[in-house]
């Protein structure tokens, strides 16, 4: 098998001019996270489309990557309200609460715009509902407001003909085998031919928290792939693991919850310094200098970096670009079990494309039917192992043409 991620990362340099990415000249200093097709080794042919995905999140911002050149945000809605607000487009207003549902979103069904389509989805052609959840002026999301959106996504399934609900967010308390308010009304959504998936968290520990408790629900916990396709060098991430309602053991499923290109929020400080490094990164010696003296420059590297020797200027911007998880001028490597759901809501609207016919039943079915067991890791830590997106496209087709033409 090639090495794929030095294939990637030659075919990295060609385009990087192209591309707003800086001149690697070290590759083994800053590696290049795998595009999720490629990390996944995913059946390009589907893309979602035909699928409306409802993202359950903190709050969202209209990316380029769901928006440009085609807006696919069906709908936006405000639940943190009792009464919830909605609306065509999530507000241009940016706050700390939109990073993760902004991040979440695009992982799920983004299509790269902001980076030349390098940092794609398995979805980038689904249509999504973006549902925003909590409680107005905090940061904190208890188990009534997730339920408050999710009931909301039930009464509207289909009106935006929603064949899948991504829930990155959790309430507050571990679950105790008994089924919560939560936990039923995600057993409502499911009968409703909604495939519903969950987060199970990053704690490590054995703690499963509602909706991701739900017994229908499909709980993703988390594989650290090493940002390679050789599953030898994988490893479990600190996810969450645990008995949920009915004593169902969770999580499912694990897929990549490490080493993922993510947006940053627009015109944020953040994106702000990662343009500049960016820039600096790239400049020639002249440039880099006149850069240097910039009052911005001169912020976020320190006057000791802006008024010394290039070389060691240099260094502390690539120093700065590692330690900021900077993969581009737009994006940023993340981690969590929140990113890991949203790939597995992802492909779920790969099969759905490729078999319309599917219950969510039989999408869990057949994830799990298809998944790769770690070697070495306890069962009730990764379910049935890391799902295989080809390999369940294959099994989707597969009943498909079985459902046309029954064996006799």
């Amino acid at each position: 098998m090639p090495d794929w991620p030095r294939v990637g990362a030659l075919w990295y340099l060609t385009l990087s001019s192209h591309m707003m990415l800086p001149f690697v000249n070290d590759l083994e200093d800053v590696e290049l996270p795998l595009p999720t097709p490629l990390r996944m080794q995913a059946d390009t042919r589907f893309t979602g489309k035909g699928v409306t995905i409802a993202l359950i999140d903190s709050g969202f911002y209209p990316h380029a990557d769901l928006t440009r050149p085609r807006n696919r945000i069906l709908w936006h809605v405000d639940a943190r309200l009792l009464r919830p607000r909605e609306s065509a487009l999530p507000g241009l207003t940016r706050h700390v609460t939109q990073w993760h549902g902004t991040m979440t979103s695009c992982v799920c069904a983004g299509n790269g715009y902001a980076s030349m389509y390098r940092y794609t989805s398995l979805a980038p052609d689904a249509q999504v509902v973006l549902v925003r959840v909590g409680q107005v002026g905090s940061t904190h999301i208890t188990e009534r407001d997730i339920a408050r959106g999710l009931r909301w996504v039930l009464e509207n399934a289909s009106r935006f003909r929603v064949r899948v609900v991504n829930i990155a967010v959790g309430g507050d308390i571990p679950s105790t085998g008994r089924p919560t308010p939560l936990d039923t009304l995600v057993e409502e959504v499911v009968k409703q031919g909604i495939v519903v998936v969950c987060a199970a968290g990053n704690s490590g520990t054995r703690r499963i928290i509602p909706p991701a408790s739900a017994a229908s629900a499909i709980t993703v916990g988390g594989v650290d792939d090493r940002n390679t396709l050789t599953p030898q060098r994988w490893q479990m991430y600190h996810s969450s693991f645990g008995r949920g309602a009915y004593g169902v053991m969770k999580p499912e499923l694990l897929a990549p919850a490490a080493w993922l290109a993510a947006p940053m929020l627009p015109n944020t400080r953040t994106h702000r310094e990662a343009d500049l490094l960016w820039k600096l990164e790239r400049a020639d010696d002249l440039t880099l200098r006149r850069l240097l003296h910039t009052p911005m420059a001169k912020r976020w590297l320190g006057s000791e970096v802006t008024a010394g020797d290039l070389n060691m200027a240099r260094r502390a911007i690539r120093q700065r670009i590692n330690q900021e998880k900077l993969v581009h001028p737009h994006y940023q490597h993340v981690d969590g079990t929140s990113f890991a759901a949203a790939i597995v809501s992802s492909l779920a609207a790969q099969m759905l494309e490729a078999n319309p016919t599917l219950s969510p039943t039989e999408v869990k079915e057949i994830m799990m039917q298809t998944a790769q067991p770690l070697d070495d890791v306890p069962l009730e830590r990764q379910g049935a192992g890391v799902v295989q997106a080809r390999q369940a496209i294959a099994a989707a087709l597969a009943r498909f043409v079985e459902s046309d033409y029954p064996l006799t």
